[in-house]
Parts: structure tokens; sequence; C-alpha cells
């Protein structure tokens, strides 16, 4: 944050085999995880510099972020399919589309459910408790009044002020949530 390169090699060094990994899991492809891995750290550096790394230490996911999304920017791109790593790896339901989400989809949604997850984590342990009975496990609001030892209105009430809560971080920190 201060400029300083010799702090900024060590971050690198210090997450460079988990974040090269990472986009080569995806691609497939030594020269463009390279290519991926060395825009990652450009965008870095240049948000860095802009002083608009605000993740509250949380480094590594944030770069993760980062590439993830520089990973997609590839598909986007090259309209393609990622490349197999052997012929063991290929099956022909994987090229041909049959509706079902791409690759690409696949990553955002699964960013999605994971910006979810985090979102839900920051709720009051009640609210939490009835979100989770109701979205996750599918449980009637009576059902959940009845687990958790109160009266329905009160289940009704947590998970309207838990969707509420959850509207309010969303806004405050300008995520999307879209596939």
């Amino acid at each position: 944050m201060q400029g300083r390169e010799s702090a900024l090699e060590v971050l690198v060094n210090r997450h460079k085999q988990r974040i090269h990994g990472f986009i080569f899991s995806k691609v497939l492809d030594r020269d463009i995880t390279e290519d991926i891995f060395q825009d990652t750290f450009i965008k870095v550096i240049r948000t860095l510099k802009r002083g608009k790394y605000n993740e509250e230490g949380k480094f590594l996911p944030w770069v993760m972020r980062i590439a993830h999304n520089l990973v997609i920017d590839h598909f986007r791109r090259n309209k393609r399919m990622p490349k197999f790593q052997s012929r063991n790896d290929f099956d022909i339901f994987d090229v041909i589309s049959d509706g079902e989400d791409s690759i690409e989809s696949e990553m955002i949604s699964s960013q999605v459910h994971e910006d979810v997850r985090r979102l839900v984590e920051e709720l009051p342990e009640d609210q939490k408790e009835v979100l989770l009975m109701r979205i996750y496990k599918e449980m009637s609001f009576k059902e959940i009044a009845e687990s958790t030892d109160v009266s329905i209105n009160t289940a009704l009430g947590r998970m309207r002020y838990a969707l509420i809560n959850l509207r309010k971080v969303i806004d405050k920190h300008n995520i999307v949530l879209t596939k």
C-alpha cells in the first residue's frame, strides 16, 4: 500500500503457486496461465497504486477474484471450450451443448454462490438460522417456528430482516449477484 516493491514481491512469491495453479486448472494451457497470472498482478499493482485496495487484509481472496474474473474474460474473448488434459478426460457431452450452463456460466454461478455464502455469514445468528432453514432445508415457517421454539410471526420477521440486511450489505459493497 505504501509503494514498497519488496513487500509486493513477498506477496507474489507467497501466493504464486496457489494463484498459478488455480488459473491453470481452468485454462489448462501454460502460456495462457502465465499471461493471465501476469495480467492479474498488473491489475493488483494498478489498484494498489490508485489506493483502491480496501479488502481489509484479505489479499489472497481479492487476488483470486481478480484471477477468476480474468479467466472468465479469457473464455469470453475466445468463445471456446477449455482444452482437455488428456484423452481420458475427454467427454463428448462436454463439447456438445445440451442447454446446460457453459463453463463460464458455471464459474460465474459458483462465484455468486460463494458471495451469497459470505453475505449470509454476516447476518445475526437468529436471522441466518431462519434463512438457512427456509432456503436450504426448504422448511415451512411452521416447521422453522417449531424447530427454533418461536412463534410463526417471529420466524417470518427474522426471515424478513435477514433479506433486508442482505440487501443492505449487497448495496453497501456494490455486489452484483447475477449469472
